[in-house]
């Protein structure tokens, strides 16, 4: 097995402008997310596919691997797509660039189901929430069939409880595996009815009858937190300090 990472990244962001080079604990947050996904023993490599010359400035600042791509991509798997087809890497990881903590355990645990069942076209990994998230559409949520298979992804609250005990609900965790060929045929199929709906592309995969394992992670050192507005940002700063102040 041969698997590379790749981390899209765009300067613009509707809600937090210049998201990737924010700074977190006096590194951007780009490079906490490069750090973390390399140090997975199974990735090979780690790529930043980016547009913007700042952050691949800021990339190479760091010693980091960077891949200019084009300006046109409507998606960041588009985008990643156009970094596939220029490897021979069997498995693509797409990480998320808003993702500062995580970890490599994280990565590991979302290849496992590629790595055995080799007809799997893509995993992703899911975590539990409280009930704080239930109700916020920036969080997506996920449900799955007993063999862990994706049954559909949701901004809205899924499952839907009639009873207020003894159910779980799990968010959808930005790290996705797919196998090189599926991958680039995912990217030539027309957006689905229920991906617009709901604006994850996810839902295009599942729409089109492919399967998507899902791992519940295990690791205690996850900080769910994806970076979406300024908000976001300062817990971020306020809980990666927590962290270095504990070690």
């Amino acid at each position: 097995m041969n698997a590379i990472a790749v981390i899209p990244a765009r300067y613009q962001s509707t809600r937090l402008a210049g998201k990737p080079l924010v700074d977190i604990g006096g590194k951007p947050m780009i490079q906490h997310v490069y750090e973390n996904v390399i140090r997975s023993p199974e990735v090979t490599e780690a790529i930043v596919a980016t547009d913007d010359e700042r952050i691949r400035e800021a990339v190479e600042g760091f010693g980091g691997s960077v891949r200019m791509t084009s300006k046109d991509h409507p998606t960041g798997t588009d985008r990643i797509a156009e970094v596939a087809r220029s490897t021979d890497a069997s498995i693509i990881v797409n990480v998320q660039g808003d993702e500062p903590f995580i970890t490599p355990r994280m990565i590991s645990e979302a290849l496992g189901p590629l790595i055995d069942d080799p007809t799997l076209p893509m995993s992703t990994l899911m975590h539990e929430i409280g009930e704080e998230g239930f109700e916020n559409p920036n969080v997506a949520k996920v449900v799955t069939d007993l063999a862990g298979r994706a049954l559909y992804f949701s901004r809205s609250l899924i499952p839907y409880p009639r009873k207020r005990t003894g159910f779980h609900v799990y968010e959808h965790i930005g790290v996705y595996c797919y196998r090189r060929e599926f991958l680039l045929k995912f990217v030539t199929l027309n957006q689905s009815p229920l991906e617009i709906v709901e604006s994850l592309e996810q839902l295009r995969a599942l729409e089109n009858g492919y399967e998507i394992r899902v791992v519940a992670t295990s690791d205690p050192d996850y900080i769910p937190l994806s970076i979406d507005t300024a908000e976001d940002l300062e817990e971020a700063r306020h809980l990666y300090a927590g962290r270095q102040s504990h070690n």
